[in-house]
């Protein structure tokens, strides 16, 4: 039903195929067990979103502008390369879980560490150019999921299966449009129009974000179908907190982008 990659119906029908054993489930997923699952998550990626953070240094030198014939102050910030290399080892991780879950438990972890020295060294680098953007952003975030959470658990917003199907139709398309843009910039074409500080860019910018939110309704739904059937293995909720992790990190970078472009 979900439409998350890692919260899907396969994924949970691989565990319970691969039995954890041949006994009966005797430790279900539970609600507080996920909720732990994922503040752990979350305090990982904050101890270590604080090291890249700190990985991130912006030099100021006087330049003399011979047009001008002033002294100007130039800043230069520097990107930590190994940073990239944390995102790509994030997503390592995350896959890892995603078709092994018995390994959550370990590759969960792994994936917040390193995901969130990747967050850190980029949020540095957005405040920089933007002072404040990243308080503002993780405001804005916080807000988004605490709404989204009491719009589901009030049931205002439903996840049907037309929800589901929207959803994921739009998620898809989102995913190709950041596949497209690579693909193109690696060829030299420039097709991010998306990512300027025009109407269009905005809008499309605004309309990301809402799909992400509706991808966490989503995950709520899945969390509470697996929980209430009562037979899913315990060591879910780390892959059930993955998911949820997943959905708020790409939340929180498109917000982010979002109020970077409002503040060109």
């Amino acid at each position: 039903m979900a439409s998350n990659p890692v919260l899907n119906d396969k994924r949970f029908e691989q565990v319970i195929a691969e039995g954890y054993g041949t006994s009966p489930v005797t430790r279900a997923m539970t609600y507080g067990g996920t909720m732990s699952a994922l503040g752990v998550m979350f305090a990982i990626i904050c101890v270590s979103g604080w090291v890249g953070w700190s990985q991130v240094n912006q030099t100021t030198q006087e330049v003399f502008d011979a047009a001008t014939r002033q002294t100007v102050v130039v800043s230069t910030t520097s990107f930590p390369g190994w940073t990239i290399i944390a995102a790509l080892a994030a997503l390592g991780f995350a896959f890892a879980t995603i078709f092994k879950p018995k390994w959550g438990p370990a590759t969960a972890p792994l994936y917040a560490l390193c995901e969130g020295a990747f967050l850190g060294a980029i949020s540095a680098y957005y405040n920089q150019m933007y002072d404040g953007i990243v308080v503002q952003a993780v405001l804005a975030t916080l807000s988004v999921v605490f709404v989204m959470f009491v719009l589901y658990v009030t049931r205002i917003v439903k996840v049907t299966p037309k929800f589901v199907l929207i959803t994921v139709a739009a998620t898809g398309g989102i995913m190709v449009m950041y596949l497209a843009s690579w693909i193109f910039s690696i060829f030299g074409a420039d097709i991010t129009f998306w990512n300027s500080p025009t109407p269009l860019g905005i809008g499309i910018s605004v309309v990301i974000c809402i799909v992400a939110a509706m991808n966490l309704a989503i995950d709520f739904a899945f969390i509470e179908q697996s929980v209430e059937a009562g037979n899913t293995p315990r060591r879910m909720e780390w892959l059930a907190a993955l998911g949820v992790t997943v959905t708020i990190v790409w939340l929180y970078l498109e917000i982010l982008r979002l109020l970077s472009l409002l503040r060109r």
